[in-house]
């Protein structure tokens, strides 16, 4: 492989890296409000709002269901709009980021609906705000699954950077995997595109696995019946 083919390597990685990255956190902007107020808006939760809940959740259900190539497409004028261009990689990161925040929102929902009741009763109980249960108790104690949510969306991003390097042009591996080992048939940049998205992807999840692991353990694992847990509420997060 010639060195100038592996900087366009390095480039490609990197130019991948920012459209996970980058639109991961735009993602998350829009995805965690939006799964927070799933979870609170549900039946039965402090802020019980069914008619909120039933639109929020036709809405993430209706962005999900679209596949990713088809999202693409039918944002280019929302696209262009915002960005001046459709083509490119700051274009990409918005359909990147729309297609990721209700993956996230759902996401951000599942994590919390994992939480102990008994943790929020005793809050309630203690005369806490919905803001505070949300800000002191369901987003600390749900941390360690939303770090591992991150992951995941990030894993997902990474393939969904490669879908819009080579229908948009945006750069990144896709493209060059595209356009090396598609078009010109090219076996060695096609199998070292592969081999770089293998190792990004495992660095991603190892990274996720590493910081959620300290918090997991820290975790009570029974906070139903654990008398402590609800002490800790009082005097670390309510109080």
């Amino acid at each position: 492989m010639s060195e100038a083919m592996m900087l366009l390597m390095a480039k490609s990685t990197w130019e991948t890296i920012v459209m996970a990255f980058a639109s991961g956190f735009f993602g998350f902007l829009i995805g965690l409000p939006a799964g927070v107020l799933l979870y609170v808006t549900r039946p039965g939760q402090i802020l019980d709002n069914p008619t909120i809940y039933r639109s929020m959740s036709a809405v993430v259900n209706v962005f999900r269901s679209l596949p990713f190539i088809i999202l693409i497409v039918w944002m280019i004028p929302f696209t262009d709009l915002i960005m001046g261009t459709f083509i490119g990689l700051k274009a990409a990161l918005v359909p990147l980021s729309i297609g990721a925040a209700p993956f996230i929102a759902r996401m951000v929902e599942n994590t919390l609906l994992e939480i102990s009741t008994g943790l929020i009763e005793a809050a309630r109980s203690m005369g806490a705000t919905p803001l505070q249960i949300i800000y002191k108790v369901l987003l600390p104690e749900s941390l360690p699954g939303l770090i591992n949510s991150a992951s995941i969306t990030l894993i997902t991003l990474v393939g969904y950077s490669a879908i819009v390097g080579s229908t948009v042009s945006a750069g990144g591996l896709g493209q060059l995997g595209y356009q090396y080992g598609y078009v010109r048939y090219d076996a060695t940049v096609m199998n070292t595109v592969l081999v770089l998205l293998i190792i990004l992807v495992y660095l991603i999840q190892f990274c996720g696995i590493v910081w959620s692991k300290p918090l997991l353990i820290n975790n009570c694992f029974d906070k139903d019946n654990c008398a402590a847990c609800s002490v800790l509420i009082i005097e670390r997060k309510i109080c």
